[in-house]
């Protein structure tokens, strides 16, 4: 009995000792697990891991009482994104070519009038279904598929947000100048290798921490910031024009036969490429929409309208900066720094103060529209248990500051040539997204499936990803390819420079016209024969769970399938 109780007394004491040994790594383990529950964001607690890969809160279909958009918010958000000081700059680069103010004019009359059409095609899913650009890409990709698309489109918003944000720069540089002259010579403590100087750093740093408060509201509230600027910016532009007419208005054309025309082309799809970001992501703001309508014609009539709009307010200052100093001066932040050289008045430095302030404001404007609400929607799909729209607005900004913006616009024409090349991207996106819609399943969805991962899904496809999608969308890039090699320098045949030159129709035909094709060989499910806008599903969002998706009763989901079989 002696040497048995010892055996027992020496497996318990082995058997504390191991306890104590699992101890600290279970205590480890949970507390790793608390800090990783603290980062995430507000979901059910019932999803599973699968589920949350897929959805949260801000990726579902958005709430009827969150569909606050009318058609005056998108007339102002078009004009506050025009109203921008690359809008303002976009003729100078036409001029230069050589054509004359009103040639100049046609082209962004042409490029934007041309753009609005594609944009509001892409845009139409969201208006209807109320559902972002990462879903409503998951119908053409796959739900795992749509995921580069997604990563594409945030890696752009995140650029041209410190882009944005470094122009934005000057505004402020400008601004603190008309009140304190003395900041332009404030003394240089940074090393020459950060690429910036200590004043300009400082107004860097200003419009950053100025545009930190607009991205905490939500994309349904921010509405009302936009109806700022359509206020702001016509005054402040008008009042550029109190210097008169310059002679740029006189000066006539040098390019004559073809190359005027292919000039007027490139010219053309400059303006095309400047707004394919926003095709792409177009129904991020067409899901707040309160009618379909509202997202339909002040979105086709007001882009091409305020832009052509800005463009000629932009050419009749830089006019008149040639007239004033002998050459034209095509950025109005350096205008308005040349007013304030030797020793301006006080009228003189306030109107400056107000008009950079309006640019300044503008910029804001431009940053939240076109970058931070999209860098918001895209970041939220890639990683939705983490992140939210609000989150990613700010992942965006802390990028945008790390990325050191101010020394890729050091060499403009590498930075031209790498957003030309992202647009082939993209626009080869879009032809995929819109031939989807409008051709494949002729507006039907089924938006119970856009959450739903399970083999024979509508966007399950092959493993979660379409490989339909892909090869029409490698191939509307390989077509671009050789021309975009000789944009960097290399030789390449004449009609390869002419196919890229027209990149924009080009990277979204050819993708177009191969999914279609691919389609007809390889059907998918829900494939329809006749349009109609209709939610297979039944599904209507009326709480803040994934759970609405999934409480679908079987009778609808039964007709859901019925409906997409009748449908192949």
């Amino acid at each position: 009995m002696i040497s048995i109780r010892v055996e027992l007394k020496n497996c318990e004491s082995e058997r504390v000792n191991d306890d104590s040994a699992l101890l600290p790594f279970e205590l480890v383990m949970g507390l790793l697990n608390r800090i990783i529950q603290s980062f995430e964001v507000t979901h059910d607690s019932n999803l599973t891991i699968t589920e949350q890969l897929v959805a949260n809160y801000d990726l579902l279909p958005v709430e009827p009482e969150k569909r606050t958009w009318r058609a005056y918010n998108y007339v102002a958000f078009w004009t506050a994104d025009t109203f921008n000081i690359n809008m303002w700059m976009i003729v100078s680069s036409m001029i230069q070519l050589g054509m004359s103010w009103w040639q100049a004019w046609i082209c962004t009359w042409l490029g934007y009038g041309v753009v609005a059409p594609f944009l509001v095609l892409n845009a139409r899913p969201g208006a209807i279904f109320h559902v972002m650009f990462p879903i409503v890409n998951r119908t053409s990709f796959g739900m795992f598929g749509s995921l580069w698309c997604v990563f594409n489109r945030a890696a752009m918003a995140c650029i041209w947000y410190g882009v944005q944000a470094s122009i934005g720069g000057s505004c402020v540089l400008v601004m603190l100048r008309a009140m304190w002259p003395s900041i332009y010579d404030l003394p240089n403590s940074m090393p020459a290798s950060s690429g910036t100087d200590t004043r300009d750093f400082l107004c860097f740093f200003l419009f950053w921490l100025i545009s930190l408060p607009i991205i905490w509201f939500p994309v349904h509230k921010v509405r009302h910031f936009f109806l700022v600027t359509p206020i702001l910016m016509p005054i402040a532009s008008i009042t550029f024009l109190v210097c008169g007419i310059g002679p740029i208005m006189h000066q006539p054309s040098t390019l004559q036969g073809s190359k005027l025309g292919w000039a007027m082309v490139v010219s053309s799809m400059s303006c095309i490429s400047n707004k394919v970001t926003l095709v792409t992501n177009a129904p991020d703001f067409a899901s707040r929409a309160r009618t379909s309508s509202a997202a339909l014609y002040p979105q086709l009539f007001a882009i091409p309208l305020s832009a052509a709009f800005v463009s000629l307010i932009g050419i009749l200052v830089s006019s008149s900066s040639q007239a004033i100093y002998g050459t034209a001066i095509w950025s109005p932040i350096e205008l308005l720094g040349n007013f304030l050289n030797d020793n301006p008045s006080k009228a003189t430095r306030f109107g400056v103060w107000f008009i950079s302030a309006s640019f300044m404001l503008s910029q804001v404007t431009t940053n939240i529209c076109a970058n931070s609400v999209s860098a918001g929607c895209d970041l939220t799909a890639l990683f939705p248990r983490f992140i939210n729209i609000r989150r990613g607005g700010y992942i965006a900004a802390t990028v945008g500051l790390a990325m050191c913006p101010w020394n890729l616009l050091k060499n403009s024409n590498e930075f031209t040539s790498y957003l030309s090349a992202y647009s082939v991207f993209l626009s080869s996106i879009a032809g995929v997204m819109v031939t989807e819609y409008y051709i494949i399943r002729k507006g039907h969805y089924n938006v119970k499936d856009l959450y739903n991962t399970e083999r024979g899904s509508w966007y399950w496809y092959t493993y979660g990803i379409n490989f339909r999608a892909y090869t029409a969308y490698i191939s509307g890039i390989l077509i671009n390819a050789v021309g975009f090699a000789g944009a960097t320098g290399c030789a390449v045949p004449l009609a390869a420079t002419r196919i890229y030159e027209l990149s924009f129709f080009t990277g979204f035909g050819v993708s177009a016209i191969v999914y279609w094709a691919l389609n007809r060989v390889f059907p998918v499910i829900g494939a329809a024969d006749t349009f109609e806008e209709i939610d297979v599903s039944g599904y209507e969002r009326t709480a803040r769970s994934l759970r609405d998706i999934e409480e679908v009763d079987d009778e609808t989901k039964d007709g859901g399938s019925d409906h997409s079989a009748s449908k192949r």
